[in-house]
């Protein structure tokens, strides 16, 4: 475990380095004794950063859903951090690319909880009991660790990318707005195009072989730190498509079919 020390100020590199655009080496090759716990004690140490300049936790991000995803990052299980409330852009309009220093786009559905979810013991059948709705959501994620160390091309761990939001940097809800169910969220389908060209498609069966089942291990594994899911938060269920890489300029277009659309531009 790291000190609590280190942890502070290594949360405060990461603070940092969102604001100046400037990416950092790996954590875990610096220290190597880094563990799944202490990233997340740096993304709680960097939250406070952020509570203290005025900014609000609107929701949750849950990443490394698939199975490919796992494997590559060598975890068995996946990731989580909160969705800060600037990390939010509209459907339609322009996203900045100055607010990111290498941004991916990834497809996902969002749950917009009407009532809480506290663990342990969250099923999915309580995640659909609790959802108002369910839409399109397009995730932008960031590095702001490194995600191959510039010298050793060596990918980072899932130390580094935990703490570091779980990569989460912004994202975009549009669409159409469904009830839970309505439809079956498995066999919920996007096709993401950037600048008219299909880059991805997917299911959202992809996401632990149902969407909302992302959501009760989020609520089960955030319980012992007396942590719940509330009313009104945004879940980002996870990706079930791999990440496209933009440019600025670039048009992103994701086609859910009957849950309708989501646009924006990198300017």
């Amino acid at each position: 475990m790291l000190s609590a020390e280190l942890t502070r100020s290594l949360a405060k590199q990461l603070y940092d380095a969102r604001k100046s655009r400037t990416q950092l080496r790996h954590f875990s090759k610096a220290h190597p004794q880094m563990t799944i716990e202490d990233g997340y004690a740096i993304q709680r140490e960097w939250v406070k950063l952020e509570l203290a300049d005025g900014h609000t936790i609107k929701g949750r991000k849950i990443g490394l859903t698939s199975r490919a995803m796992q494997q590559a990052s060598q975890i068995t299980e996946p990731d989580y951090a909160p969705l800060m409330d600037d990390m939010f852009f509209e459907s339609g309009g322009d996203v900045p690319f100055e607010r990111f220093i290498a941004p991916r786009v990834e497809v996902e559905l969002a749950f917009i909880l009407a009532r809480p979810l506290q663990g342990p013991g969250v099923t999915l059948f309580d995640v659909l009991a609790a959802t108002e709705y369910v839409t399109p959501a397009l995730e932008i994620i960031d590095a702001r660790i490194e995600q191959f160390d510039r010298e050793t091309k060596a990918p980072r761990k899932v130390f580094d990318t935990i703490a570091d939001f779980a990569a989460n940097a912004g994202i975009v809800i549009g669409g159409r707005p469904v009830r839970p169910d309505a439809i079956d969220l498995r066999w919920a389908g996007a096709l993401l195009y950037k600048n008219g060209v299909i880059e991805e498609t997917g299911i959202a069966a992809a996401v632990l072989n149902h969407p909302a089942t992302g959501v009760a291990w989020l609520a089960n594994k955030i319980a012992p730190y007396d942590e719940g899911l509330n009313a009104g938060d945004v879940v980002l269920s996870g990706s079930f498509t791999r990440p496209t890489l933009p440019q600025r300029g670039d048009v992103l277009h994701a086609d859910y079919g009957p849950l309708g659309n989501i646009t924006f531009r990198l300017t």
